[in-house]
């Protein structure tokens, strides 16, 4: 059954039956100059496509496993880099955020309010995010079953009717390990929100480099379709241009020359689990 329906920017809605919504971007934002070539090369990559998009980038990475990790430009310069995404791409734009007194800040440029995973229960971000109007995604945290992200929902919509999303990125499976319960997808939507599917934060293998995260690439395309054929509002995707050489997650994010054969498959098995909606047993 599909969910509520909430609206992110201008023609761009997720859930309550409107097309497939695409998340992407680069994991951090590296400099201004990558980040408008990597949101021109995704946003023509969606347009070719129909398929809507909104372009992510974190501003600052605040829970990388290691101090002297890279953390981006910080927030006025983040902010100011989105804002020239949005201008010049006429993309809608997401980001996280780490303190409550982030969230009126990143209202003024930002369409979408992440929730970092690890802060998905804080009651303050969640009210914080929720208050400025703007719709909230609120990704589960890896130590969440599905219906605890619940009460997190809960405290999102009481504090603003910008409309609420939960994105799924795997569950922690013993040591530096991650696992996707694909049960968690309708489980969540019963929730009466929009679900997204992170297809690269899944694949990660926490603190797996010892200093550093690691993880399987090879695995996003498959969890990808797995995801949409059991029936999700929108798919999360890092994309870099040279994963080898990303300032943040590099083993986890997709290949931009990968990106449009990935996209293609999962646009046909979205028009396949459409047309076949799963039956009541």
């Amino acid at each position: 059954m599909p969910s509520p329906r909430i609206r992110i920017a201008d023609g761009i809605e997720a859930g309550g039956g409107a097309p497939l919504l695409l998340i992407a971007g680069p994991d951090s934002i590296e400099s201004e100059a990558h980040a408008l070539a990597m949101a021109k090369a995704l946003a023509e990559i969606a347009r070719s496509r129909g398929v809507p998009l909104v372009y992510k980038s974190s501003f600052d990475k605040a829970n990388r496993t290691s101090a002297a990790s890279f953390r981006g430009p910080g927030l006025e310069a983040g902010l100011a880099i989105l804002a020239r995404v949005k201008r010049e791409t006429g993309l809608p734009v997401t980001t996280d955020f780490h303190t409550p007194g982030q969230a009126a800040q990143l209202a003024q440029v930002v369409d979408l309010l992440q929730v970092p995973a690890m802060l998905s229960r804080q009651t303050d971000m969640l009210v914080a995010a929720a208050a400025t109007g703007r719709p909230v995604n609120i990704k589960k945290g890896q130590f969440l079953a599905p219906w605890d992200i619940g009460p997190a929902v809960a405290k999102a919509k009481g504090a603003g009717d910008g409309g609420v999303m939960v994105t799924e990125r795997g569950a922690t499976f013993g040591y530096n390990n991650l696992v996707v319960d694909f049960r968690a997808l309708p489980r969540m939507r019963a929730l009466g929100v929009p679900v997204c599917f992170d297809a690269t934060h899944s694949v990660q293998l926490p603190g797996g480099q010892g200093d550093a995260s690691g993880g399987e690439r090879a695995f996003i395309a498959p969890l990808a379709r797995a995801a949409v054929a059991v029936g999700v509002d929108a798919v999360f995707f890092e994309v870099h241009d040279d994963p080898a050489r990303a300032l943040c997650d590099g083993p986890s994010q997709l290949p931009l020359s990968a990106f449009p054969a990935v996209l293609d498959g999962i646009l046909a098995i979205d028009r396949a689990a459409r047309a076949h909606p799963v039956p009541k047993v």
